[in-house]
């Protein structure tokens, strides 16, 4: 089986390591079966940074976004967080030969912000999706087609898969290799990684961080209040009221700006707070509520 994993433009190392070491841990146990490795695993560059970066990583051999590749799957690992924008401009090269090798049968799964590059291709339009939480919001904002779960481990939408970051990302690699391998396989790579199987939540592990990169400066001065007063305030209405709009109006451009409702912000906002608390307090639970 054919595995071409891309190497975009400032993907993360530790994404990248983490898929061709389970992928290496299931071909050594084959090995050791029967003399031959079940994964043909193939690295993917755009042909500039092939040029920039040369033909090897760490051992691995490079091909090209030109070379005659042909592949059964193809995975996308996590791009940096900071200014991912400009990070998906810099791989549009990388856009065409994914869509081609999936209007040539690859299944295709990406992993924790690797999802943003997925998505750039429009082949997760109408899909479910998922990737890391601290970026969930924008995800939304920037691909409003895409069917996002914020909430879960991974995501299966047919032949398109999805993961949340960080350990997430081995969820969707035993998934994939339960499918592809076997059951019984996908039990031997979870206890030798101790990964627990079938989780699909990782809400346990979010943290909430507000958007301010829009440029809607009144839904600024609306965040300001809820952040600011987060504690008192008990209706939407005391904060809306104040300014020039009708509230419908101010509702549609706050969840524009932000990915959420009011009410939802100003929600997270308090369960961020106590978790904050639980987290770096003495108090109880019992006293973090009241």
């Amino acid at each position: 089986m054919i595995v071409s994993i891309v190497l975009p433009s400032h993907y993360q190392l530790s994404s990248v390591a983490t898929l061709l070491e389970v992928l290496e841990s299931v071909n050594s146990i084959y090995i050791q079966r029967n003399g031959e490795v079940y994964f043909k695993t193939q690295l993917i560059q755009s042909v500039e940074q092939q040029a920039e970066s040369g033909s090897e990583f760490y051992g691995h051999l490079i091909k090209s976004t030109r070379s005659k590749v042909s592949s059964n799957l193809v995975l996308i690992p996590a791009i940096k967080k900071e200014n991912i924008e400009a990070v998906i401009k810099q791989n549009q090269s990388l856009i065409p030969w994914l869509q081609n090798q999936y209007k040539n049968g690859a299944e295709i799964a990406s992993f924790c912000t690797g999802a943003f590059l997925f998505a750039e291709t429009g082949l997760l339009n109408g899909r479910l999706a998922t990737t890391h939480l601290d970026v969930c919001a924008k995800f939304i904002l920037d691909y409003p087609l895409v069917f996002v779960k914020p909430g879960r481990t991974l995501t299966v939408d047919w032949n398109c898969y999805t993961s949340g970051g960080a350990i997430s990302s081995f969820h969707l690699l035993v998934f994939l290799i339960q499918k592809f391998c076997g059951n019984e396989m996908a039990v031997k790579i979870s206890k030798a990684y101790s990964i627990e199987l079938d989780r699909y939540d990782q809400s346990y592990f979010s943290t909430f961080r507000p958007i301010y990169s829009h440029n809607d400066d009144l839904i600024k001065q609306i965040q300001e209040q809820l952040e600011n007063h987060y504690a008192t305030i008990k209706t939407i209405e005391e904060v809306t009221r104040k300014y020039p709009a009708s509230r419908r109006n101010l509702v549609r451009r706050f969840i524009k700006a932000t990915g959420l409702p009011p009410i939802e912000y100003l929600q997270n906002l308090r369960v961020e707070k106590a978790k904050q608390l639980l987290e770096n307090s003495d108090q109880s639970v019992s006293e973090i509520v009241t």
